[in-house]
């Protein structure tokens, strides 16, 4: 389809009433659609997570163990290789609803596997490590959207 004509389209089609409009020309079909004034579109909102409360005072044996355990992931995150989305869209651990994750934590990847799939305009664009070690964590939940540039795992490098 010739560029000018889809503009054409697009303004003919943005001037009149139709909601919806789909063509099929030359093997390529082009569809379109307007948010109806009933069902207005709905913007995603996000929370900031809330403090959790500190805990109660816990016996001397088991404070003096908790830091230095906390103390060794804290450090794996901040040596850890960011993934990140270089598009923005949505975010999905597998190919389809009912097929398993592309990578588990503590799975070992090299570069060039594919991690997970972000969906941008309908399109499916899987998303590949760019670096080798084994995901220590994913950053995001299944079906939430993301961001250009935006960390989606962490990577222990090898």
């Amino acid at each position: 389809m010739d560029l000018n004509y889809l503009r054409r389209l697009l303004r003919i089609f943005d001037e009149s009433g139709a909601s919806e409009l789909s063509i099929e020309e030359e093997g390529m079909t082009v569809h379109m659609s307007k948010p109806s004034a009933q069902a207005p579109m709905m913007m995603p909102t996000y929370a900031m997570p809330q403090a959790a409360p500190a805990p109660a005072a816990v016996a001397a044996p088991a404070a003096s163990a908790a830091p230095a355990a906390a103390a060794e992931p804290a450090a794996a995150v901040e040596t850890a290789h960011k993934v990140v989305s270089p598009i923005v869209g949505t975010f999905y651990r597998a190919p389809s609803p009912d097929a398993d994750a592309f990578v588990q934590v503590g799975q070992h990847v090299k570069v060039g596997d594919t991690l997970c799939i972000v969906e941008a305009m309908k399109l499916m664009n899987e998303i590949e490590s760019d670096a080798t070690g084994t995901i220590i964590k994913i950053l995001v939940e299944n079906g939430q959207p993301v961001e250009y540039n935006q960390p989606i795992f962490l990577v222990k490098p090898d």
